[in-house]
């Protein structure tokens, strides 16, 4: 009898085994560890066994953008440089706009060479108001991809020193769309701790 009941129970090890690099590789990345080597008989034994912290947890992107200090600080500013640009050019094109209505109104009193001269000057400041326009688009994208950094690098910076605090060895992120990470238990989810610490580290700096 002993020889028969060897295979099924070498099947369940080899079942529980690939299961367990499947949750691994897709969820925890190696964080669950030897909880199937305690036997199911041993029922005081798995009542009284400490309860292991976890590696690997993660925080929810969408709220860390929404609600860290500096991330909406950085949108404040970005809003505000773009609407400047915006009310820069907008002013600029009125101008333009304005100096061809005067134009028009005289056009019909000028000389052919008056009208020439006229008439190429304004393709000139309407090409170099393009251009203007153009380039100061360019310098807001360049701005704001340079802001989007600098939060990158803070929010990394900080996980760094946050993982080492707790003994985290991966700090991953959710984010809604995102398909990379389809599930992760919610006891595994450090959001509210993450962002008040985060806040704080920012209030500090901004002292």
């Amino acid at each position: 009898m002993r020889r028969y009941a060897a295979k099924p129970i070498l099947k369940m090890k080899q079942t529980a085994s690939i299961f367990t690099k499947i949750t691994l590789g897709v969820l925890l990345a190696g964080s669950i560890t030897a909880c199937n080597q305690n036997k199911p008989a041993d029922k005081t034994a798995a009542t009284t066994a400490p309860s292991v912290k976890p590696e690997i947890v993660y925080i929810n992107q969408d709220s860390v953008s929404l609600k860290y200090e500096y991330a909406k600080d950085m949108r404040k500013r970005m809003e505000d440089k773009g609407k400047a640009a915006q009310n820069d050019v907008g002013g600029r094109k009125q101008a333009f706009q304005r100096e061809v209505a005067e134009y028009q109104k005289v056009a019909n009193t000028l000389s052919a060479d008056q009208r020439q001269t006229k008439e190429q000057d304004l393709q000139r400041k309407g090409q170099d108001l393009q251009t203007y326009e153009q380039n100061a688009s360019a310098q807001f994208q360049n701005e704001q991809a340079g802001e989007t950094q600098k939060l990158y690098e803070k929010v990394y910076s900080f996980s760094k020193q946050y993982a080492k605090d707790n003994g985290y060895k991966m700090i991953l992120t959710f984010q809604t769309g995102n398909t990379q990470l389809l599930y992760a238990d919610p006891s595994l989810e450090i959001t509210a701790d993450f962002l008040k610490k985060l806040n704080d580290a920012y209030a500090k700096d901004k002292k």
